[in-house]
């Protein structure tokens, strides 16, 4: 499916736009071998021979509307400049999430996390090895982008629940996917933080389960979703994966917040 979806971006690129893509590379959970059919999408960085003009913004939109809705064929758009500075600064560029083409608004998919796991298992299509890129991650730069997603965005989005739960039965089935989410993210944050790598979110139930044993059963439940068994998450789930997020949060600040 990898293979075969970025095969047929590649052609359509290079029909109605030639010589504009000169690397791509495969990163996410497909680069780290966690990929999950109907659970991941194809996450890539492309770079390419100049910057956009509006008629390649035009076509690339068209391009990435013809593509199958599942999975994602998700990316960043790096002209040459920027493929030789790694930004940080959530600048705009061309991108896709979730299949849909974004011009003209900040990315907030450049990030310290997407260059190392760029640099240290970005699967080329089509380019040198990603070691030959000279990509370069500042390491004070990933620990406060960490620390920072974990308070603004996790702990944030989690605030809520409290609230919206409180009259929702505790047995109220809640959606699988967006259960899993919260219980696996912020732990993959920690574990970078901890060791300066990147993990899937297979990985991270692991790492979590280790940290906050009171959380093993519902991430060892995340993960088998997520590996596409029947597994049902209620209200209470929900409830628990909010103070997951928080006792994580609070743990990397309290270790790794200097």
């Amino acid at each position: 499916m990898i293979e075969e979806l970025t095969r047929r971006y590649l052609q359509a690129v290079d029909q109605a736009l030639p010589g504009y893509v000169r690397h791509l590379y495969v990163v996410g959970s497909a680069a780290l071998g966690a990929w999950q059919p109907g659970a991941s999408d194809i996450d890539t960085v492309i770079m390419t021979s100049r910057p956009a003009t509006a008629e390649d913004l035009a076509q690339l939109a068209k391009i990435h509307a013809d593509l199958p809705r599942s999975p994602h064929f998700d990316g960043v758009y790096l002209e040459p400049t920027l493929a030789r500075s790694w930004p940080t600064d959530r600048r705009s560029v061309p991108f896709v999430v979730n299949g849909e083409f974004t011009t003209g608004r900040s990315c907030g998919e450049l990030t310290p996390v997407l260059w190392l796991t760029l640099q240290r298992y970005g699967i080329p299509v089509r380019g040198p090895a990603a070691a030959e890129l000279g990509v370069r991650v500042d390491p004070e730069q990933l620990r406060r982008y960490n620390l920072d997603n974990l308070r603004e965005y996790w702990q944030s989005a989690v605030a809520t629940f409290p609230s919206a739960l409180a009259d929702v039965a505790p047995d109220a089935v809640m959606d699988a996917e967006t259960v899993s989410w919260f219980v696996l993210g912020p732990a993959r944050l920690h574990h970078t933080l901890a060791n300066g790598d990147i993990i899937s979110k297979a990985a991270a139930g692991d790492h979590l389960a280790q940290l906050f044993p009171e959380y093993a059963d519902l991430a060892h439940r995340a993960v088998r979703w997520r590996a596409g068994e029947a597994e049902q998450f209620t209200a209470a789930d929900l409830a628990a994966a909010g103070d997951n997020v928080n006792a994580v949060a609070d743990d990397a600040w309290r270790r790794f917040g200097r």
